[in-house]
């Protein structure tokens, strides 16, 4: 069996995906510097994130410290135009470790896979520094985000937060409790390596045995049905923002349910196997007893 590289030759691989993502997605992406990028990417998250006449969620002296600081701050470009951006910053001394802690892209660039662009940029990079991996959080209601970071990116879930930026009220997460899960991206992982080249994580043929723990109920509220299987399917709303819109109180439940049931089982332990299509997390809940 092959041992993973983990040298130069693992660097112009990742270098080649990025390029290649980057390509596809018909954007260039490079790291920014100056006052000027870091004043478009702060305008950028403030409309992605916040409500009219609200501050963005980065201001940019914070960006400009943090890339002085030899952190993580990329951006991908239409032309001259800023559609995307992330950055992030180094763990503790000794981790070898990145937190990517904001990633987003403008609404107009939907569908281009710019945002997985921009994560392959942000992996080579750390691979370039010698770092072994990447953490963030995301919001674990949000199938196209539990799709797009489990499945696309490869990542592996590593426990789930209850409240983990408290109360924030802005035009995205409404005024509920911020559930989230954090992930870990594994540069090395072999099946970070094919993500990263564009093959995404296979469906895992154990799916099929899981028992359903949370489902949609017919009125579109959450539906617990308890089991003591060890493989349990928890899903998740079709559009959980909209619902915050529509509907905050069912919105509510349905964050208590989750945190109820994929919270619960992280917390003793359990492993999250997949996320399909239909919007799903199958969980291996382990041994009983």
């Amino acid at each position: 069996m092959a041992e993973t590289d983990t040298g130069t030759g693992a660097i112009a691989a990742a270098a080649a995906s990025a390029s290649a993502a980057a390509s596809a997605a018909g954007v260039s992406i490079r790291l920014l510097d100056d006052v000027e990028d870091f004043t478009r990417v702060s305008e950028l998250f403030q409309s992605i994130w916040t409500k009219q006449g609200e501050a963005s969620p980065v201001n940019v002296e914070t960006l400009r410290a943090l890339s002085k600081a030899g952190s993580y701050v990329g951006g991908a470009f239409d032309g001259h135009e800023l559609v995307g951006a992330c950055f992030g910053f180094f763990a503790s001394p000794g981790r070898r470790a990145l937190h990517s802690h904001i990633a987003g892209v403008s609404g107009r660039m939907r569908g281009r896979s710019v945002g997985f662009a921009l994560k392959v940029h942000q992996r080579a990079w750390a691979l370039s520094e010698g770092l072994e991996e990447i953490s963030w959080t995301f919001d674990p209601l949000i199938s196209r985000n539990a799709h797009f970071n489990l499945v696309k990116l490869a990542a592996e879930p590593t426990s789930y937060h209850r409240n983990f930026y408290g109360h924030m009220a802005d035009a995205l997460n409404g005024a509920d409790d911020t559930d989230r899960m954090l992930v870990t991206w594994y540069l090395h992982d072999p099946r970070v390596v094919a993500a990263a080249g564009g093959a995404p994580v296979a469906p895992d043929p154990s799916a099929a045995d899981a028992v359903p723990l949370l489902s949609v109920g017919d009125d579109l509220a959450p539906l617990l049905t308890p089991t003591d299987a060890r493989l349990v399917r928890v899903a998740l709303p079709r559009d959980i923002e909209a619902l915050r819109l529509r509907d905050p109180d069912r919105a509510t439940r349905w964050r208590l349910a989750l945190r109820a049931t994929l919270g619960d089982l992280l917390d003793a332990r359990g492993r999250v196997l997949s996320f399909d299509r239909s919007g799903a997390y199958t969980i291996d809940r382990g041994e009983q007893g």
